[in-house]
């Protein structure tokens, strides 16, 4: 299982390989999708054989010998409860990319396919990595093909999405480089007889705890390059610029997969590492989560083009993800993590609908649109699923995780506010408006514009695709536990073991460690330890 592992992250490299050496166009997208297929197939038998019961260990580990000498840095990869679902949603969503693109992707295909493949490799080497010196070089890998996935084959405004989605993410990724090397230094020193270290499962481990100022620094770090990455209002302006100008199989694969990597280093770094810093800040990061489902709502509800809509929609419905997270209890985290492969589903879908009518008509703007139900069928029916799941219709996938998050905000001890609840479910609200609204005109009403009367619907090739995404959203809406069970033990560990590394004695008798402008946020949480449900 070592070996398949560690072919299924680098077999998408082969194709790039092979496409590279192809002189003829017409084959280079069919080798794209028999190698991300091929990568789909390897997985599946990782997720068969995974032992839900010890979510919590790291399984079919691959671990080699230091990789620069005097360094504890090993190239090291496994899945566990907390990365095996966003490994799979990665190998899944392959393909389907690659159909997304197979009518409107006519220039350069062998560089565009060649990203494609670049980028799936770099975040499942993401989601694998148990080092983070390599999750660090397989999450900076990431922005290079997305970069140019924007920029090459973007729209009209490419270059001002790729400035920004590019320095936004580098300047937080350079920031937690400074971080985790004092990270690696401090590590050794304390546990690893003076060698640097950086394998998560020692880091994490209940032996190595940090001081109050070490971790205030550090999880600032680390915090500001994962909810950049997420994005966590007020750190989301690149988002709706990138997602506008990408091409159709850009766009879903950053709210699909790469939006994913910010929320899943929370909870892989944050959470273990610097669990009083967590405790003390989560307040503060759940009133941006907050902040951010509101604003991302409200946004939302006044865009005139649908792609940009569904882009706020990102905002609003992954601020739900990080309340989940610093809610810091079980039944939120867990919330957390499906509503991560929900959102990537449900969202996915919808910007692949949203490219398949701009392929036929070039224009994404609602008012260019009214009465495609009747035009369109099909194409109706796969838009009625994947609104409905973007809402949190009961049923379909995105209710499940919502539910846990805000049945868990209610019940925090951490946060302690039940306004933390209420102002996410109006964010639940709004978001039926703003959907609804969006779907009624596009679909219904009168036929006004002479151009819709000549829509075509979807064609195989782009029901074929969609299929699989709706099937998972209606599995997971009625069989949730199936999914969860993946993530529920991992949980319930990560959480326990984290509060116990939490210094019981009270932040307020330490005040003198840390700087001045910090004191008032420990303040907040009076006693570092929590029960944890």
């Amino acid at each position: 299982m070592e070996l398949l592992l560690n072919l299924t992250i680098y077999l998408p490299l082969l194709g790039v390989a092979v496409i590279l050496a192809m002189r003829h166009d017409a084959m280079i997208k069919w080798i794209a999708l028999a190698f991300t297929l091929a990568t789909l197939a390897l997985s599946v038998p990782l997720m068969l054989a995974f032992d839900t019961s010890a979510s919590h260990m790291a399984q079919f580990v691959s671990e080699s010998d230091s990789l620069i000498g005097g360094l504890d840095i090993k190239y090291i990869v496994g899945l566990d409860g907390l990365s095996l679902l966003l490994f799979m949603l990665t190998t899944f969503m392959g393909p389907i990319v690659v159909l997304s693109a197979w009518d409107s992707v006519k220039k350069h295909l062998a560089g565009f396919y060649s990203m494609l493949l670049i980028l799936q490799t770099g975040s499942l080497g993401v989601f694998a990595s148990l080092d983070m010196v390599v999750f660090y070089i397989f999450f900076e890998l990431t922005l290079i093909p997305m970069y140019f996935l924007i920029g090459i084959w973007g729209g009209s405004g490419r270059v001002e999405a790729t400035v920004k989605f590019f320095i936004y993410t580098l300047v937080g990724s350079l920031i937690m480089l400074v971080a985790l090397l004092y990270l690696g230094f401090h590590a050794g020193d304390a546990i690893n007889g003076g060698v640097f270290t950086s394998d998560w499962r020692t880091i994490s481990g209940p032996e190595y705890q940090i001081g109050l100022v070490e971790q205030t620094y550090m999880f600032l770090a680390f915090a500001l390059a994962f909810c950049i990455k997420v994005p966590l209002f007020p750190f989301h302006t690149w988002l709706p610029y990138a997602h506008t100008e990408a091409p159709t199989a850009g766009s879903v694969v950053l709210a699909a997969i790469m939006l994913k990597m910010g929320t899943y280093g929370l909870i892989r770094f944050a959470l273990p590492i610097f669990p009083n810093a967590v405790i003390a800040f989560a307040p503060y990061i759940a009133a941006l989560a907050v902040i951010g489902i509101i604003y991302g709502a409200l946004v939302a509800m006044v865009q005139k083009d649908v792609k940009k809509l569904v882009a706020y929609s990102s905002v609003s419905h992954l601020g739900f993800v990080v309340l989940g997270i610093f809610a810091l209890n079980t039944t939120a985290v867990q919330g957390a993590i499906i509503q991560n492969i929900n959102h990537g589903l449900s969202t996915g879908a919808l910007f692949l609908i949203v490219g398949m009518i701009y392929d036929r008509r070039h224009t994404r703007m609602i008012s260019e649109f009214g009465g495609l139900a009747g035009i369109m069928p099909v194409f109706a029916v796969m838009f009625m699923i994947a609104t409905f799941s973007s809402i949190g219709l009961p049923g379909l996938n995105g209710f499940v995780g919502e539910f846990l998050i805000l049945m868990g905000a209610f019940n925090s001890e951490v946060l302690d506010n039940i306004w933390f609840g209420v102002i996410a479910t109006s964010g639940v609200i709004l978001a039926a408006v703003y959907m609804l609204w969006m779907f009624q005109r596009v679909m219904f009403g009168p036929v006004t514009n002479e151009a819709n009367k000549k829509l075509v619907d979807l064609n195989a090739r782009e029901i074929g695709l969609l299929i699989p995404v709706m099937v998972f959203i209606v599995w997971i809406g009625v069989y949730p536990s199936y999914f969860t069970s993946f993530s529920e033990v991992q949980v319930e560990k990560l959480l326990d073991q984290s509060m116990q590394k939490a210094t019981t004695v009270r932040v307020s008798e330490r005040h003198e460690q840390l700087p001045q402008w910090a004191v008032s946020f420990y303040d907040v949480t009076h006693e570092v330890a929590v029960t944890i449900d």
